[in-house]
């Protein structure tokens, strides 16, 4: 079993080697919204319709997840993780080969293929796993923004801002970037502590990344209508060209 990156939604983004596993996979899991296959709508998420790009859609299969539930590790999300694992490795009993997961941005990176992959070695310990890596949201931001992420020593921290306003004051307080994954409902704590540490008028915010409404611009402090897959991009205080090498 293969977690396949594919980037933050544009098709482009996939690399040589992702588009090849994901092509020679027999089958390709995609996740999507439990509640909307529960209410018997489920529209394409974000990796399947970046996956149809390449693949044709009689491979595809979907795996169904929590996406929205944000109470931590509930029944829910427990539920769906244990679901999930056992509809992949039923597929692999059943003859299949190779199989793919699909995840936006890297597999390693706040990814929900974690979950998966923890699940299908409980339940079949044998089963090999490996990850294809992929273009992150924080590098198509800083490409978008012409923001380099870190220059010379410094530090790039990236946070999702569930980790909690403590842990994102002391990283702003610091020489380097910050990125924060996530930050839709805490908005208004993160514009208010950017603007405590003087960082407001350097940050970047990208919305719907590599997708077609996709806006990157200033944080505006009265936008509030915010997606879940947001992206706020603080860069590095930096006053010369360069830093120590």
């Amino acid at each position: 079993m293969t977690g396949v990156g594919v980037g933050p939604g544009d098709p482009e983004l996939l690399t040589l080697r992702a588009v090849r596993v994901l092509r020679e996979a027999e089958l390709v899991f995609v996740p999507v919204l439990d509640r909307h296959v529960a209410e018997g709508d489920a529209p394409p998420g974000r990796a399947e319709a970046t996956v149809l790009a390449h693949v044709a859609a009689d491979r595809l299969r979907r795996l169904p997840f929590a996406l929205d539930d944000r109470g931590g590790v509930t029944a829910r999300r427990e539920r769906a993780w244990h679901e999930a694992a056992r509809t992949v490795v039923a597929a692999l009993d059943d003859g299949a080969r190779s199989v793919a997961f699909a995840t936006i941005g890297d597999p390693n990176v706040y990814s929900t293929f974690g979950y998966l992959a923890q699940g299908v070695r409980a339940l079949r310990p044998a089963v090999e796993v490996r990850t294809v890596p992929g273009v992150t949201a924080m590098q198509e931001l800083a490409a978008r923004s012409g923001v380099p992420l870190c220059e010379g020593r410094e530090p790039l921290t990236l946070l999702p801002a569930t980790a909690g306003l403590a842990l994102i004051a002391d990283a702003l307080a610091g020489p380097g970037t910050v990125v924060v994954y996530k930050g839709w409902r805490r908005h208004p704590e993160l514009v208010g502590e950017l603007r405590r540490q003087g960082r407001l008028d350097d940050a970047v915010l990208g919305r719907g990344l590599g997708l077609p409404d996709e806006r990157v611009g200033p944080v505006d402090d009265a936008d509030h209508d915010l997606p879940y897959l947001s992206t706020l991009l603080v860069p590095a205080r930096r006053d010369r060209r360069g830093g120590k090498l």
